[in-house]
């Protein structure tokens, strides 16, 4: 185990001393090249940080507002718990929009729930199955400046209902 421990931790600076050297072997300027790719880095950061900020408040405004628990509600009600339990919907949608609020979001559910629950499980294959459509989409296109998505939207929509309903089949059977 410690050797392990031991090569993790080489890793990092082995994989730079290894990139510096034989850009030196190279004969290429490798701090210059550093520090083009870091102010590129930062001029997209810049670009992208009213998309980030803009995704960040509109997931904490829907999950403050009770527009989730109202949805959940909702869908709980044409849903049958033992088909797709509603506690879930939140999740399904925040999912769609940042994956760290729908990582706070499946905390809950295992403190809630438990983690080897249905509702555990299901919640578990979910943020394996699916993707932050709207987070992707945003910084992606914005990132080299698509304006027209086409029909990226629908099938990357389509996408995570399949893997939604993926997730409710086998957590439903996995958990007996």
């Amino acid at each position: 185990m410690r050797l392990l421990m031991y090569l993790s931790e080489a890793m990092i600076p082995f994989a730079i001393l290894y990139i510096v050297g034989c850009g030196m072997m190279a004969k290429v300027p490798v701090y210059d090249c550093f520090m083009k790719g870091a102010k590129s880095g930062l001029r997209l950061v810049v670009k992208l940080a009213p998309t980030w900020i803009g995704l960040m408040v509109a997931t904490g405004v829907l999950r403050a507002s009770g527009f989730l628990d109202m949805l959940a509600s909702g869908i709980g009600q044409l849903l049958p718990n033992e088909i797709f339990p509603s506690a879930l919907v939140p999740l399904g949608v925040v999912k769609l929009f940042s994956s760290g609020a729908a990582t706070g979001l499946l905390l809950d559910i295992f403190r809630q729930y438990g983690t080897d629950s249905r509702n555990g499980l299901i919640a578990s294959l979910m943020l394996c199955s699916t993707e932050t459509v709207f987070y992707t989409m945003s910084v992606y296109f914005a990132s080299v400046g698509i304006k027209k998505t086409r029909y990226t939207l629908c099938g990357a929509l389509l996408a995570s209902c399949a893997g939604i309903v993926a997730s409710a089949i086998l957590g439903t059977a996995i958990s007996g």
